[in-house]
């Protein structure tokens, strides 16, 4: 038989139909659902090929998604974002280099790099918890690249070496930025002294200090308007006061929600520059012609004090139209600080009051001095932040899946009875509680006189009340008739008593901060302890406790909060709106901000100010050392009026009415 040949033209591969890979050419095709042929395929990416604009579009569309995610991660990520500037995880030798800063708060500007050193702390050791920042000149990290290996790896032992060095050095440095030397932190000083409880309160919680910081709420107006805006906020001091605290949590809101931060210091006496190193807001080197030019380029400056009027005229003098920037967050309510403002009162863009009593008070002070304001002021009550909610087992923005609200109260419990132990008290004790800077203003030696007439009077009813006891104990001749030669029987009933009085009595213990502040007046603490050394056993009713930003432990463990604030009273409370979110009630002036948050017998009881409202200060106290029900009902009531009112996102609701009428559009 022939074989018959094709042509190599005419050729085809004749397989088996069961294959099913291919059919001979001008057959019918079959659709198999297999891959396309390499020809269809290779039209599609010629296609794509060709159309640069799809390509152009899609390089476009990946790089602003990547842009968008590293700034989302760089704004809202304070923990990682040492780690996000790593390579493989470890800092490049080239651009870490530990050295002893000159100052705490030195701040890293557009001609330097800020480098970061951390250090580690144990509060039980009576180590914290520190970091340092130190500044390095571009030309110097340029002349360390040129350096060779050798001397690179020489440079990372050496510092390596240091470390612990420069840790102590640092530790110190702020440490005495926190207290004051006249009055050195030490029992011979203030005799029972304890705290804080920052060890304690990380170890019950179990949760990291990093989380601390809060989180954007991504929905809100505020951050709709603050994103990738300029802002500057100017802090009259660092003291661990409301207002410096207030414009530090305020600054870590703005940059969690993508905004820009540049804090000018007026002066930084006072603990809180690591805690503005810690929550990465950066501080301006001086405050004044830098300030000025990073001023100039902002959407909106905050000024937080009265104290900052030097700063606002010089700054409009540099920059006449510099006053349309200016939203003045005024948190004082004193005629000395109206007198030191009054110059640019009228300049400024739009006043801020903390309350409506110190609103109308200013206006008043307006009126009578002939002052006309550019705009009405906008009232912006202070909050409850994020990680004192949290704490509490209110919901905030750091909630977790496991650490709920139910989880933490259950957390909170375990930390107050830890707390207290500590503190030597027993669940009988009442626990009462006043945390401030220690001025004249504040009343804290008035306060220590009412504690006196309480513990005088609770003192004399006791004596009373033995008295009657033994008197219904004395015997009758009858009564002695029948129980002749059972005289061990009769002299035992007044032992027994007296161990049931001793099993139920309830001590009055007092908890006063905040020692070694700054801002504290040192002629005032020096008449509080003469006064304590005068009065016998008043002192051991009193414990102190140093100043610190660690006070949810603190609150935790308490009964009952005092402000016992003078002259026209508290210009808002901050620490009063705590107090109440973690179940106080609250004793306080009737005066003042405090009049306008604390509703006498439903939240707390009001007394009036000065000397002559000391009786009532001390019945109030007895008042809820005797009925521990209305204690816990007015704590109660307190803290649902706080989730009403005082939470974060009614603060920064109200600041979005600023932002719109003072940011530039």
């Amino acid at each position: 038989m022939e074989e018959v040949r094709l042509s190599p033209l005419r050729q085809i591969s004749v397989k088996s139909s069961l294959s099913g890979r291919s059919t001979p050419r001008g057959s019918p095709r079959v659709h198999s659902g297999r891959t396309p042929s390499r020809e269809s395929r290779g039209g599609a990416v010629q296609w794509f090929r060709s159309s640069r604009l799809v390509y152009w579009l899609l390089l476009i569309t990946l790089w602003t998604y990547l842009g968008f995610y590293v700034q989302s991660r760089w704004a809202h990520d304070n923990e990682n974002k040492v780690e996000f500037l790593r390579f493989g995880g470890k800092l490049g030798k080239d651009v870490v280099h530990v050295e002893k800063s000159k100052g705490v708060g030195s701040v890293a500007n557009d001609t330097s790099d800020a480098l970061v050193s951390v250090t580690g702390r144990d509060d039980a050791a009576g180590v914290s918890k520190r970091t340092d920042v130190s500044l390095s000149k571009k030309d110097d990290v340029a002349s360390r690249r040129s350096l060779s290996s050798r001397r690179k790896t020489r440079k990372a032992s050496r510092s390596s070496r240091g470390k612990q060095k420069v840790a102590k050095v640092v530790e110190s440095k702020a440490l005495d930025d926190e207290q004051d030397p006249q009055l050195p932190l030490t029992n011979a000083t203030y005799g029972n002294l304890l705290g804080p409880f920052g060890s304690l309160e990380d170890k019950v919680l179990e949760w990291s200090p990093h989380r601390r910081s809060g989180t954007c709420d991504r929905k809100s107006d505020f951050k709709r308007l603050v994103w990738s805006r300029r802002f500057v906020l100017v802090f009259h001091e660092l003291s661990m006061t409301g207002a410096p605290i207030s414009m530090m949590e305020l600054a870590s809101e703005l940059l969690s929600c993508g905004a820009t931060v540049s804090a000018v210091v007026l002066s930084r006496r006072g603990g809180l520059m690591q805690e503005l190193i810690r929550r990465r807001i950066k501080v301006v080197e001086d405050k004044g012609e830098l300030s000025f030019k990073t001023a100039m380029k902002a959407d909106l400056i905050i000024a937080g004090s009265a104290v900052c009027t030097s700063w606002i005229d010089q700054y409009m003098n540099h920059h006449p139209a510099g006053g349309s920037q200016i939203a003045w967050w005024i948190m004082e309510n004193r005629r000395e600080y109206f007198d030191r403002a009054k110059p640019v009162l009228d300049r400024v863009k739009m006043l801020i009051f903390l309350s409506e009593s110190q609103s109308k008070q200013w206006l008043t002070w307006c009126e009578e001095e002939h002052i006309r304001l550019r705009s009405q002021p906008v009232i912006v009550p202070l909050s409850v932040n994020d990680e004192l909610a949290f704490v509490a087992g209110i919901p905030s923005s750091l909630n977790t899946p496991t650490l709920s609200p139910e989880k933490m109260r259950e957390k909170r419990q375990t930390l107050r009875e830890s707390v207290r132990t500590e503190l030597g008290l027993t669940d009988a004790d009442m626990l009462v509680m006043s945390l401030s800077s220690i001025n004249p203003g504040k009343g804290q030696l008035l306060l220590l006189e009412s504690v006196a007439l309480a513990l005088s009077e609770r003192e004399q009813e006791a004596q009373r009340n033995h008295k009657g006891a033994v008197r219904k104990e004395k015997v009758t001749p009858s009564r002695k008739h029948r129980l002749r030669g059972s005289s061990r029987q009769v002299q035992s009933v007044p032992l027994t008593l007296d161990n049931d009085v001793r099993r139920q009595k309830q001590e009055l213990k007092f908890l006063l901060g905040s020692v070694g502040s700054k801002s504290n007046k040192v002629e005032y603490v020096k008449e509080m302890l003469s006064f304590l050394s005068s009065n016998g056993n008043l002192s051991k009713s009193i414990i102190w406790t140093p100043a610190t930003t660690r006070v949810a432990s603190l609150y935790s463990a308490a009964d009952v909060y005092v402000t016992n604030s003078q002259g026209v009273g508290e210009t808002f409370g901050r620490v009063t709106i705590e107090a109440m979110a973690y179940g106080l009630a609250v004793v306080g002036t009737d005066a003042g901000g405090t009049k306008e948050i604390v509703e006498h017998n439903v939240t707390g009881l009001l007394h009036p100010m000065g000397r002559l409202g000391n009786k009532d200060l001390a019945h109030n106290l007895l008042f809820l050392l005797r009925n521990k029900e209305a204690r816990l009902r007015m704590g109660i009531e307190g803290r649902r009026k706080v989730e009403k009112m005082y939470m974060k996102q009614h603060m920064y609701k109200r600041f979005v009415d600023v932002l719109v009428k003072c940011m530039r559009p």
